[in-house]
């Protein structure tokens, strides 16, 4: 059932397709009527008991050689000649489907055309050569009598309505062949897509729990800015983001369990630093004291989001160009305070693996109730690895679809190698028909302040 919703789209595609093509193909086919004649083949036998039996079974095993001498020219030449057709004897063998229904000595001569008149003739003159050709093909009897007789039991007639073709059941079956198809392609494309979409793929591949799924929605649902704009915001994703601040809380965070957390992704474009500020946003709320440091050294974007306009930031608190308590910026004060990036330094990973970043997350970790740190993706570099190791855990932030389950599965190893705790990872930008949600949104509404 997984499958057809992740691929429903495609699949009920398929099913349209096949439908319209049945649909072409019965418009563009030709009427075909049919007409059928009957032919009685008996023997000729004694008139005892015994001797009917045997005539009996005699008749019913000459009925098989006399469906194949029914297709062959002793009987359809004279049938081409008395109707005048322009017919090769395989052509008009085409024509018929000469059977004899189970354990009976009747034979069934059925012929198409698309002229009801000259099935029904065809059928009959068929039928007539046939007779004609059994009692000539029969071996004679002591007395010289045939002992095998043929009799027509029934004219074909002229049909009233076409045998072909029939609508409802080209319909039916390419609906049906549609149906199988478009499953089909929807389990190979299952079996062939090794990128990370659902909870399942997650699950295969890290013990670590799914502290949320955040469900798709496009831009002009969506409502994400900033304190600094006037009024209340609404969020599309609020409940998602409450349960993932309930989750963190749920969470053993690594160690003594301290108070920091890195937000990181595998690659970039994941959603990781959209994670971070809202999961800063709805702890705040709870009325926790949260500071969200920008660690991205290399590519900062809190600022930028939050409508943060300030140069210096934790770089130049690093390198001992500013003061951490001056470059601290309050966006709603008392609760939710973020310290930007700074100078974008040419020796990130070193700045962030100094003392002077030990010192500085021991220092938040006693202010702070959470440290969140938005950190650069995994795979291209190791600040993420870096800064995980030196606090309470990491929580990897993955969207549906982007990356490849050996991606996941790599930066999953780089974690485990450094001995960070994964405390869990956010599923985001999940399209509805994969999100195991509940089947409605919460929507809630951002106080000003944050």
């Amino acid at each position: 059932m997984q499958i057809v919703r992740r691929y429903w789209r495609s699949t009920l595609a398929t099913v349209f397709l096949a439908i319209a093509l049945a649909a072409g193909f019965t418009v563009l086919q030709s009427p075909t009527y049919t007409a059928t004649s009957s032919v009685f083949i008996s023997v000729e036998s004694g008139g005892t008991a015994g001797e009917l039996s045997q005539g009996a079974t005699y008749a019913e095993r000459q009925v098989g050689s006399f469906i194949t001498v029914a297709t062959s020219a002793m009987v359809l030449q004279p049938v081409i000649d008395e109707l005048g057709l322009d017919l090769s004897v395989m052509e008009l063998a085409e024509k018929l489907s000469v059977s004899s229904p189970s354990e009976t000595s009747i034979i069934e001569v059925a012929a198409d055309d698309e002229s009801a008149q000259l099935a029904a003739d065809l059928s009959n003159a068929v039928a007539a050569s046939l007779q004609r050709s059994t009692e000539e093909l029969a071996p004679p009897g002591p007395d010289g009598t045939r002992l095998v007789s043929a009799t027509i039991i029934d004219q074909a007639v002229v049909p009233a309505a076409p045998s072909a073709p029939r609508p409802t059941t080209n319909l039916a079956l390419g609906g049906l062949l549609g149906l199988l198809l478009g499953f089909g392609q929807a389990v190979l494309r299952t079996v062939l897509d090794t990128r990370v979409r659902t909870t399942d793929d997650v699950s295969d591949l890290t013990d670590a729990p799914v502290l949320a799924t955040i469900e798709h929605h496009e831009p002009s649902q969506v409502a994400n800015r900033a304190a600094t704009e006037g009024g209340g915001i609404q969020w599309a994703s609020a409940e998602a983001y409450r349960k993932l601040r309930t989750s963190i809380g749920f969470v053993g965070l690594g160690g003594e369990r301290r108070s920091s957390m890195v937000i990181t992704s595998s690659v970039d474009s994941e959603g990781k630093t959209e994670t971070a500020t809202n999961l800063a946003r709805v702890l705040a709320l709870a009325g926790e004291r949260v500071l969200l440091i920008d660690a991205d050294l290399r590519r900062p974007a809190v600022g930028e989001r939050l409508r943060i306009d300030s140069e210096l930031g934790l770089s130049d608190v690093l390198t001992g160009r500013g003061s951490l308590q001056d470059l601290i910026i309050d966006v709603a004060p008392g609760y939710f305070s973020v310290l930007p990036a700074g100078t974008v330094p040419p020796n990130p990973s070193e700045l962030l693996g100094s003392e002077a970043m030990q010192h500085l997350l021991a220092t938040v970790e006693r202010q702070y109730d959470y440290v969140l740190l938005d950190a650069p993706p995994l795979l291209p570099v190791t600040d993420a690895v870096i800064l995980a190791a030196q606090t309470g855990g990491a929580v990897l932030v993955s969207r549906s679809g982007t990356i490849r389950r050996q991606q996941m599965a790599a930066a999953i190893g780089m974690l485990d190698a450094a001995n960070a705790t994964i405390l869990g990872v956010v599923l985001n930008d999940v399209p509805a028909s994969l999100s195991s949600t509940y089947g409605y949104d919460y929507s809630g509404e951002m106080p000003r302040a944050i």
